[in-house]
């Protein structure tokens, strides 16, 4: 595969590290994120994340990138690994760079009760697999 304009690989590797950004402080508490910080964006029917190790290079692009200014407090970690292993993918999507989202959340047009209850049990499995690093 060729690489994208960022020189990552288009493909998500296992053991990549993940980065999502959190911008509120009631996103994560004393024992990690929360489960709703991880849900997808309704509108786009996934989750945005960043790839890659170094939290303050990720945290940089990420800002440069936001467009209602505001800025990240905290992040959480986890590795691609843990995001196949309960059945969502990663998929990279440049522009900016090492962006990518998760992908395959569970979409239930007739019935938002157990849409919602679905993804934040996936996103509930995930926020116990992260580590969060507050700024």
């Amino acid at each position: 595969m060729s690489p994208l304009p960022s020189g990552l690989s288009e493909h998500v590797a296992d053991e990549e590290g993940l980065s999502r950004f959190l911008t509120q402080s009631n996103q994560f508490g004393s024992n990690g994120p929360k489960a709703s910080s991880l849900l997808p964006n309704p509108k786009h029917k996934n989750a945005s994340v960043f790839r890659g190790d170094d939290i303050e290079a990720l945290r940089q692009t990420f800002e440069a990138a936001r467009t209602d200014g505001r800025q990240a407090k905290a992040v959480a970690r986890f590795r691609t690994l843990e995001v196949r292993a309960i059945g969502l993918d990663v998929i990279a999507k440049e522009p900016p760079p090492a962006h990518a989202n998760i992908e395959g959340w569970p979409w239930f047009e007739v019935d938002a009760e157990l849409q919602k209850a679905r993804q934040l049990e996936l996103a509930a499995t995930l926020a116990e697999k992260s580590q969060l690093v507050r700024f």
